[in-house]
C-alpha cells in the first residue's frame, strides 16, 4: 500500500462538525484508509493522507463527497511511524508547505533533515511532529505544534528551511 497526499478545496463546509461528517463518509470507503486529515482553520483547504493501492479509489472517495481535488501525490512519511500517526494522539496546529528545489534528491533531503533536526531545540516552544515528502520531490508538508505563526517561522529559520506557505489548522 502507498500513501497519497490529496490536497483539496472544500466548498460549503464552515464548521468542525460538518467537516467531521464528511470525513466519516470517506473513512467508510472500501479500499482506502484515511491515515490523517488536516483542515485549514477557515475550512477552505483540506489535506488528506490516504493509504491505498488504488490512487483512483482515493480520488473517487473525495469526489463523491463534493470535494474538489487540487493535487494528488504519492508521499513518504518522515519523522513518525505510520501507526503513531494513525493513532492520532498528537496535536498539531500549523502546516508548513515547502516547494523543494529541483537539485535536492530524496537522499539529500533525508540527510539534511537528520542533520538539521537537532536545531529545533533552539526554539523550545515549537514541537516538530512529522513531514510528508512527495516522492517526486516537488514539495513537502511539515506539521508543527506551536503557540503562533512567529514561532513556526523561528523554527524554520533555525533549520535553515524556507516556507512556501504557512497554514493555521483547525482544532
Amino acid at each position: 500500500m502507498s500513501l497519497f497526499l490529496v490536497e483539496s478545496t472544500i466548498n460549503e463546509v464552515t464548521s468542525k462538525e460538518a467537516f467531521s461528517s464528511l470525513v466519516e463518509k470517506i473513512h467508510a470507503t472500501e479500499g482506502i484508509v484515511v491515515v490523517e486529515v488536516q483542515v485549514a482553520k477557515d475550512f477552505s483547504r483540506g489535506y488528506f493522507i490516504i493509504e491505498t493501492t488504488d490512487e483512483e479509489a482515493a480520488k473517487e472517495a473525495l469526489v463523491a463527497q463534493n470535494i474538489n481535488i487540487d493535487l494528488v501525490k504519492e508521499v513518504r512519511l518522515i519523522g513518525k511511524e505510520l501507526a503513531d500517526v494513525k493513532a492520532g494522539a498528537e496535536q498539531v496546529n500549523y502546516l508548513v508547505e515547502w516547494g523543494i528545489p529541483a537539485e535536492i534528491t530524496m537522499d539529500k533531503y533525508l540527510e539534511r533533515k537528520k542533520k538539521n533536526s537537532v536545531k529545533y531545540e533552539e526554539v523550545p516552544d515549537v514541537k516538530f511532529s512529522r513531514t510528508y515528502v512527495c516522492e517526486d520531490m516537488t514539495k513537502c508538508l511539515c506539521f508543527y505544534d506551536a503557540p503562533d505563526e512567529a514561532a513556526v517561522k523561528r523554527a524554520r529559520e533555525a533549520v535553515s528551511t524556507p516556507i512556501t506557505s504557512l497554514t493555521e489548522l483547525a482544532d
